[in-house]
């Protein structure tokens, strides 16, 4: 059993030792597309705001519409500055979203539905995989050219 671990520890290192921070004004795909696709949430929700688009014959709430657009501008500029609080949380946005779309696939009504769902989770779900090693870089210290030396004990 601790033979497994050993190899666990060995890979995980290996990985570790594979990954770079990320440079100065580099920004991956996932990062760019998360960011993108916090904006477009956001002015999505402002514009059917301003138009009077109704959800289920009622108007949508104003508050929840503005908070809501107000999160996802919030997390799009921090994504876009590299914060790592920004993309653990659009992670978290994009992991309810990945677990609500599988409930309502078991309730989907019909074709549409289904489809929808299965959009949601091809979307939502490759994201939230890809982001996991761009917040390891972001949150990886930047490595130093040569070891520091312990200054030496009286």
């Amino acid at each position: 059993m601790s033979r497994g671990y050993a190899r666990g520890r060995e890979k995980d290192e290996a990985v570790r030792a594979a990954l770079q921070p990320l440079a100065p004004g580099e920004r991956p795909w996932p990062l760019k597309a998360s960011v993108a696709l916090a904006a477009l949430f956001a002015v999505a929700n402002l514009a059917l705001l301003a138009a009077g688009w109704e959800i289920d014959g009622d108007e949508q709430p104003v508050a929840g519409t503005l908070i809501f657009a107000g999160v996802m501008f919030a997390a799009a500029i921090g994504m876009w500055q590299k914060r790592y609080w920004a993309v653990l949380g659009f992670e978290v946005l994009l992991g309810v979203t990945l677990l609500g779309a599988m409930l309502a696939l078991l309730r989907a009504g019909n074709l549409a539905a289904v489809l929808l769902c299965f959009a949601v989770m091809a979307v939502a779900g490759p994201l939230f995989w890809l982001l996991i090693r761009v917040m390891a870089r972001i949150q990886l210290p930047q490595r130093r050219s040569a070891p520091r030396e312990e200054p030496p004990v009286s």
